[in-house]
């Protein structure tokens, strides 16, 4: 193990995997990112960009051909005792069709050899929400029962690190809600989440950090305000409606190619080298009643620029 290390969940380091009986076709391919305590990390790509393959080697499914995976400090191999520490639903779970929810948890909880004590079995049920329905057959579970349970499994033992691939799937708008505000509430107790997902509307709320993959390269990583407000559009929140007058002035100011009044205030595209910051100042000095400056930009735009632009 790297002591260095030691309380980073996740390092990855040029990491690859070639297709099966391929030299040369990668379904990852050098790729490199770092992971911090209580960080909800998405991971983010169009299909066949790599996430799951990725999420495979994270928990020692499958052996990568190049790089390294490092988990807590400890290199992550096939039965790695460092495993332990890591929660994951990656591609459905299975489960005993006869046997009720509960049942289900208790006996993936005893296979692993830990103490039941160890299982904070009730926070997990508590998670699943699935009430009643524990006591009955997995058979009868509707999909997204079985994707709450599958969740719930994750989640026992409490891991330090949590990885959940495409956990919204078969859930109706609460569940969606619940599920976001779970992941946010385990991450701020000191915990690691990692999601893979395709609603990236979900993604936009409940992330602190995105790994954005195409074709099994990282094209970019960083935090979620950082990558969304990457664009040259910024929408200005008034207090009241900006006159005619003020917006001629506020088109007219350096660094700003144009500017038009919406429901809220203002919409101003930036020139090449314009701020938020300088922005601010001008308006204020204009005396334009600013309450809010953001971009003008969803998560959605952002990732289909950053995809586009790796093609």
């Amino acid at each position: 193990p790297d002591p260095e290390l030691a309380d980073v969940p996740l390092v990855i380091t040029g990491l690859g995997k070639r297709y099966a009986k391929s030299a040369d076709r990668y379904a990852v391919r050098d790729l490199s990112f770092r992971v911090e305590k209580g960080q909800v990390l998405g991971l983010l790509g169009p299909n066949g960009a790599g996430k799951t393959t990725t999420l495979r080697m994270l928990m020692g499914l499958i052996r990568p051909d190049d790089g390294e995976i490092r988990v807590f400090g400890h290199a992550v191999r096939p039965g790695a005792p460092v495993l332990s520490r890591v929660g994951a639903f990656v591609e459905g779970a299975g489960f005993l069709p006869h046997l009720s929810g509960r049942e289900n948890l208790q006996l993936y909880w005893r296979a692993t050899g830990r103490p039941p004590e160890d299982a904070h079995l009730d926070e997990a049920l508590e998670i699943a929400g699935l009430g009643d329905a524990l006591a009955r057959a997995v058979r009868t579970y509707s999909q997204g029962m079985r994707q709450r349970l599958a969740i719930a499994q994750a989640m026992l033992g409490l891991p330090d690190l949590l990885i959940l691939d495409e956990p919204a799937n078969g859930l109706d708008p609460p569940q969606i809600r619940e599920m976001r505000e779970v992941m946010i509430r385990y991450a701020a107790g000191g915990c690691t989440v990692i999601v893979s997902s395709h609603l990236l509307s979900e993604v936009e709320q409940s992330c602190t950090h995105l790994v954005v993959m195409d074709r099994g390269h990282l094209v970019r990583a960083g935090e979620v305000g950082e990558i969304v407000g990457s664009g040259d559009t910024l929408l200005v929140g008034t207090a009241v409606p900006v006159e005619e007058p003020a917006m001629e002035k506020v088109a007219a100011l350096p660094g700003v190619a144009s500017a038009t009044r919406t429901e809220d205030g203002l919409l101003v595209r930036l020139e090449p080298g314009g701020t938020a910051q300088d922005l601010v100042v001008d308006l204020v000095r204009l005396e334009v009643p600013v309450s809010s400056v953001g971009p003008h930009r969803r998560l959605e735009d952002a990732f289909l620029t950053l995809i586009g632009g790796s093609a």
